[in-house]
C-alpha cells in the first residue's frame, strides 16, 4: 500500500450506508450485506474533488445533507487497492441533485402523449395541483414520451392546450422551463444511461443477453408449472468472462435489476395507508432495453427523484409499479417522495370508465359546451369532499379547502347528468354582461339573430338562462320560444285535455282582442300592460289561474310549457318588429299565429280527429 504525500482536505460530513460486495471470477459482484445508515466525516480538498468520486468504480457517494465546510486538517489518505478475493464497498446516499427538498412541496403531472386528455388524468392532474396550491409548492407538468411509436407532438399540445383550458397552470415544464428540465423523457436520454450505467458498476444491474425467444420460453415454463412469469435469473450469475465474450460477439443485451430473493417492501401512501409486497414474487426487471431505450420505471424515478418531487399523487393502477420504482430508489440513494394512489374514474356500472360509456375526453367535454369552472368543479367531487353538503366551488375555493387527507379510497362514479347540472349551476354563476356576450354571440354564430347584443339579446337571455345547462342549449330553447307547433300540441294527449276545456271559446275571445288591437296595445305597454289586460281578459270568459292561463299559453305560444309567458309573448312581440331575427330563426310572428288560430277546425280536434297542419310562414 502506497502512502500519498500529506495534504490540507475539507470536511464534509453527510449520511450515508454502506454495501460490502464479493467478487471471484465464476459468480461476479453481489451484495454479502449491508450496514445500517450512520453518518461519517469525509475529507476532500474541494467540493470539486469530493464530485469527481461520483460513480467512480470503486466509490460512489451521493450526499443526503446540506455540505458543510467545517475546518481544514491535515489527514494521510491512501488510493483504493483490492484484497486477495476483490472486495469492493459502494457508499449511498441521498444526492444534492436528487431526492425531495426539505420544508417544500412539489408534486408533478406526467401524462403520455398518446391520445387525448382522459378526465381521469385531469383529475389526477387537478388534485396534484390542488395539493401544491394549498401548500405553496410547485407544480410541474412532464411529458413522458418515451413510447416512441405512439407519442405524437399533436396530442402533447392537445393535452396542454386542455390542462391551460381548465386552469390549471404549471410553474415547471414545456412553453415554461425551470431548474430541472429539460421537461420531455425523450430530452433525458442521456440522464438515464448515466444512472443505469451507475447502477450497472455497482452492482445492482446487470446485463443480460437472453434473446425474445428464450424470455419467452422462460414465460412457457412457468406457465405450465402455474408460477408466475418472473425471470429465472439466468444472467445474474455470469462471470465477467462470460459477459465479455457476448460483449465481443456483439449480442444485443438489456440492463436488468437485480432483486433481493427475500424480504418485504412497504410504502405508506397518503390515501391507502400501509401497502406492503413480498420480494420474492418480483423477478429481476428490466430499466434498459437492448436498443438503449430506458423502461418506464427507471425514467419515472430518475426523473422524480432529479426534479426533486416531494409527492407523487397518482392514479391506483401505478401501485404495483411502486415495488420497482422503490427499488431503484433505494439503490441509486434517492430518497424516496411520498405516495398517494387516488381511486379510478368508474361508469355508472362500475366498469372501469371508457369510450363506450361516451364522452371521456376533456377536449370532448369542450366540445360539447361545457365551462372549465364546472369541469374542475365536478373533477374535484370525484372522490373528494370537504366534509360539507357544499357542491359548488370555485377554482379558488378548492385550493383553500383540498386536503388529501379527504379522499376516498373507494372508485368513484362518473354521472354525466350531475355534471350537465352543475354545468348549468356555473353558467347562470357567469356575470350577466359575460352571459349576454356568450349567448349573444352563440345564436349569430348559428344564424338565428343577426347581432350579438342588443336589448333583444339581454332580455332573452335572461328570460331563458334557467332552462340552459350548456351554452349549445341556448340555440334550441330561443328556437323553442320564436317557433310555434300549435297542431302538434293540440293533437297530444296532454293538449286534448286543454282542448277538451273549451279551448275554441277561449281562441275566439282572443282573436277578437287581438283584431281590435287591445291585445297589441298591452303587449306595447310591457309587463305592466301585460298584467293589466290579462287580468280583465279573465273576467270577461270568467277564468282564472290554470284555466286562463294554460289556454292562453296553448293559444300564443302553441306550447304547453315554457319560461314565462307574459314575458315570453312580450318577446315574441318584439321580436316581429326589431329586425334582428336570422335565417334560421324558424320565427313565427303574431299575425301568422291569429291566421292560423282563425284558420283552425276545431271541430275536428274536438271530435279527436287529425286535421292537417296548416303551414306557417316563418322567418
Amino acid at each position: 500500500m502506497e502512502m500519498e504525500e500529506m495534504v490540507s482536505f475539507e470536511i464534509f460530513t453527510i449520511s450515508i450506508s454502506i454495501s460490502w460486495f464479493l467478487e471471484n471470477k465464476r459468480t461476479g459482484p453481489y451484495p454479502l450485506y449491508r450496514l445500517p445508515s450512520c453518518e461519517l466525516q469525509l475529507f476532500f480538498p474541494n467540493a470539486k474533488e469530493m464530485a469527481s468520486l461520483v460513480g467512480s468504480r470503486w466509490l460512489q457517494i451521493r450526499v443526503f445533507s446540506d455540505l458543510q465546510t467545517s475546518r481544514i486538517r491535515p489527514i494521510f489518505v491512501s488510493k483504493p487497492y483490492l484484497f486477495n478475493r476483490r472486495r469492493k464497498f459502494s457508499v449511498s446516499a441521498s444526492s444534492l441533485i436528487g431526492g425531495p427538498l426539505e420544508g417544500q412541496v412539489r408534486v408533478r403531472f406526467a401524462p403520455s402523449p398518446t391520445g387525448n386528455l382522459h378526465v381521469g388524468g385531469a383529475r389526477t392532474a387537478l388534485f396534484n395541483y390542488l395539493f401544491a396550491r394549498s401548500k405553496g409548492g410547485k407544480f410541474v407538468l412532464r411529458i413522458e414520451d418515451t413510447d416512441l411509436e405512439r407519442s405524437t407532438r399533436q396530442s402533447e399540445e392537445a393535452m396542454l392546450n386542455d390542462l391551460t383550458w381548465l386552469g390549471l397552470d404549471w410553474d415547471e415544464g414545456p412553453g415554461v422551463g425551470g431548474e430541472f428540465g429539460p421537461y420531455r423523457q425523450s430530452e433525458r436520454n442521456s440522464l438515464y444511461k448515466q444512472y443505469a450505467d451507475q447502477l450497472l458498476n455497482s452492482g445492482y444491474v446487470y446485463r443480460c443477453f437472453c434473446s425474445n425467444e428464450e424470455l419467452e420460453q422462460m414465460k412457457e415454463r412457468a406457465k405450465q408449472m402455474q408460477l408466475p412469469p418472473v425471470y429465472t435469473g439466468k444472467w445474474a450469475t455470469a462471470s465477467q468472462e462470460e459477459v465479455q465474450e457476448e460483449l465481443e460477439k456483439g449480442t444485443p443485451y438489456t440492463y436488468r435489476f437485480r432483486v433481493p430473493k427475500e424480504g418485504n417492501l412497504k410504502i405508506d401512501d397518503l390515501i391507502r395507508g400501509e401497502v406492503r409486497w413480498n420480494l420474492d414474487t418480483l423477478g429481476d426487471f428490466v430499466i434498459l432495453r437492448s436498443n438503449g431505450q430506458p423502461v418506464y420505471n427507471f425514467c419515472v424515478t430518475v426523473d422524480d427523484a432529479t426534479m426533486r418531487i416531494s409527492h407523487v399523487i397518482r392514479a391506483e393502477e401505478h401501485l404495483p409499479n411502486t415495488l420497482r420504482q422503490a427499488l431503484i430508489y433505494k439503490a441509486l440513494g434517492f430518497s424516496m417522495p411520498t405516495f398517494a394512489h387516488v381511486s379510478l374514474i368508474l361508469a355508472p356500472d362500475r366498469s372501469k370508465l371508457s369510450k363506450r360509456h361516451g364522452a371521456t375526453s376533456v377536449g370532448q367535454f369542450r366540445e360539447m359546451g361545457y365551462l372549465p369552472q364546472a369541469m374542475v368543479n365536478y373533477l374535484a367531487l370525484l372522490g373528494w369532499g370537504d366534509g360539507t353538503e357544499n357542491e359548488f366551488f370555485t377554482i379558488d375555493n378548492l385550493v383553500e379547502k383540498f386536503s388529501i387527507s379527504r379522499v376516498n379510497k373507494g372508485g368513484a362514479i362518473f354521472d354525466s347528468t350531475k355534471l350537465k347540472w352543475m354545468n348549468g349551476q356555473h353558467l347562470r354563476a357567469l356575470p350577466s354582461d359575460k352571459l349576454i356576450n356568450i349567448f349573444g354571440s352563440r345564436w349569430k354564430s348559428t344564424g338565428i339573430l343577426l347581432e350579438s347584443e342588443g336589448t333583444f339579446v339581454k332580455e332573452v337571455t335572461e328570460l331563458l338562462k334557467d332552462g340552459i345547462d350548456l351554452v349549445p342549449d341556448c340555440d334550441t330553447a330561443l328556437s323553442n320560444l320564436l317557433s310555434y307547433p300549435l297542431h302538434s300540441t293540440l293533437a297530444s294527449a296532454e293538449g286534448k285535455t286543454v282542448v277538451e276545456d273549451k279551448l275554441a271559446d277561449v281562441a275566439a275571445s282572443l282573436i277578437s282582442a287581438y283584431e281590435s288591437g287591445e291585445l297589441l296595445e298591452a303587449l306595447e305597454e310591457g309587463h305592466t300592460g301585460w298584467q293589466k289586460w290579462v287580468k280583465s281578459f279573465g273576467k270577461s270568459l270568467k277564468r282564472k289561474g290554470k284555466s286562463l292561463f294554460m289556454p292562453l299559453r296553448v293559444l300564443l305560444t302553441g306550447k304547453l310549457h315554457g319560461p314565462d309567458m307574459g314575458s315570453s309573448i312580450i318577446l315574441i312581440h318584439k321580436a316581429g318588429k326589431c329586425g334582428i331575427l336570422g335565417p334560421q330563426a324558424s320565427f313565427v310572428a303574431l299575425d301568422e299565429r291569429f291566421k292560423m288560430l282563425k284558420e283552425l277546425d276545431w271541430e275536428a280536434f274536438s271530435s279527436g280527429e287529425q286535421p292537417q297542419e296548416p303551414v306557417a310562414a316563418g322567418v
